[in-house]
């Protein structure tokens, strides 16, 4: 079954749920795409005054399709590039939508559904939910801001070691560093998001997109620039030897050999 956006209302709050449950709700462009446009489409609607972001499921999202990724090894980097290009626009939409963007975590949320929990503006999570950037495993680089919102909200020794080792952390400790805002039972994070949505929703809508409009005024430029420099990383690390091993290795459930030297 192919990866979906499903988009229902509850009130004045648009929950937005990634779809491909048998697959951790992997990701797709045409995901991205769609994920895009329903952040522009809420932005302008009046009627829409906070937005939830979830997974389909026991999980919120695994990230990128290591299939697909295999498959774009024969392609121009190009399409690569072009990938992770509308994942960029659906990361800054969500950055430019002056609405309140909550996520809701349960389970996993890897890789760049780890960025896109990030780019959220609040963070609810189960007390089991696990985040990773396991990009490394697989010879490959951060995309979706990973190493923006990392960088700019983590001590830089946790941001390192989440990216340079690929290990999971839990929301407890993001919770202690101050990036999950709520910590939920397992299983109630949607519940919890969806409440604080509904609170928030009942607010000032003008003071709320300028507080939003202040707090990431200047760093919406740096973003952009950094999204297109991930790009660039993860394609060239795509396409090196260490990337077709990395994917190779993992779908074939053994451990990678990578290459010695850190030059391209």
């Amino acid at each position: 079954m192919a990866a979906q956006l499903l988009a229902e209302r509850h009130g004045p709050v648009l929950l937005l749920r990634m779809s491909n449950p048998e697959a951790r709700n992997a990701l797709d462009p045409d995901v991205y795409r769609d994920g895009a446009a329903a952040m522009r489409a809420a932005a302008s609607d009046d009627d829409v005054r906070a937005v939830v972001l979830a997974g389909d499921g026991e999980h919120f999202c695994a990230g990128g399709n290591l299939q697909r990724l295999r498959r774009n090894r024969e392609q121009p980097r190009s399409v690569q590039a072009a990938s992770i290009d509308l994942l960029a626009e659906w990361i800054l939409a969500i950055r430019d939508c002056p609405k309140p963007v909550i996520a809701a975590v349960e389970g996993a949320a890897a890789g760049a559904g780890f960025s896109l929990a990030l780019a959220c503006d609040l963070l609810v999570a189960a007390d089991d939910a696990r985040f990773s950037m396991a990009y490394v495993k697989v010879g490959l680089t951060g995309d979706g801001g990973a190493t923006h919102f990392l960088a700019a909200r983590l001590p830089y020794p946790l941001a390192y070691e989440l990216l340079a080792t690929g290990r999971p952390v839990d929301a407890a400790r993001l919770r202690a560093l101050g990036v999950v805002n709520e910590i939920a039972p397992r299983g109630a994070a949607l519940a919890a998001a969806l409440a604080r949505a509904a609170q928030m929703a009942a607010g000032p809508a003008f003071a709320l997109g300028r507080i939003k409009a202040l707090l990431c005024g200047a760093e919406r430029e740096a973003l952009a620039r950094r999204l297109a420099r991930e790009r660039d990383e993860f394609v060239a690390a795509l396409f090196h030897p260490d990337g077709g091993e990395g994917i190779d290795a993992f779908l074939a459930r053994r451990p990678p050999r990578f290459t010695r030297g850190a030059g391209s």
